[in-house]
């Protein structure tokens, strides 16, 4: 039988992950700024392009409370404070969080959801769990890139493209600077991982 939403567990677990999402959105975008400050522009974009989906991920959750406009949701939630100089300690910290949302907070809410008889909602927690996990997945990528110092450099011939103004070469270590745009090293990614390849 399907709960009233008013009433529901599922209404006050959108709201949680609205302001988890809208969080997480300024966690990355506050990450993005310090990557720029220690000109690793590559890492930056990762951070933003993660933001941007977070931030669809807020505006899906907030648009099945519309019918509360006006109002106020009380929930009582706890959210990660994620702050440090390294990169890689912030990427790990972001994976971390990003597999909480997958394997615990988004399936559970997903799972109330269809208890109290909202399919669609619990599809959507289902469906955006999934998106989290390939977000922590590409975190910890990037982290144990840069704690294997690997960032720019391979094991073997590979792509490189410069983020500023799309210059690719084939070598094992990006340039420290662009021979096109002379931007830094930082603005290089593997040719795989730019997502727009």
């Amino acid at each position: 039988m399907k709960v009233d939403f008013r009433n529901s567990q599922t209404k006050e677990n959108l709201m949680r992950a609205f302001a988890g999402e809208s969080q997480a959105r300024n966690r990355y975008t506050f990450a993005a700024s310090q990557a720029n400050e220690q000109k690793q522009q590559a890492i930056a974009q990762v951070f933003l392009y993660t933001a941007d989906q977070e931030k669809e991920h807020g505006e899906i959750f907030y648009h099945y409370l519309k019918e509360f406009s006006g109002e106020n949701i009380c929930i009582d939630a706890c959210y990660p404070i994620n702050q440090s100089e390294s990169l890689a300690e912030l990427l790990s910290m972001s994976q971390h969080n990003e597999y909480e949302e997958y394997d615990d907070i988004y399936k559970s809410f997903g799972d109330v959801a269809k208890q109290e008889g909202f399919d669609q909602i619990a599809c959507s927690f289902y469906m955006i769990a999934g998106i989290e996990k390939v977000h922590g997945d590409r975190f910890g990528m990037f982290a144990q890139f840069i704690k294997e110092n690997r960032l720019y450099i391979s094991d073997v011939e590979t792509g490189w493209i410069c983020l500023n103004c799309g210059y690719v070469l084939e070598s094992k270590e990006a340039p420290s600077k662009c021979p096109v745009c002379h931007h830094d090293q930082g603005y290089f990614i593997r040719l795989e991982l730019s997502p727009f390849a």
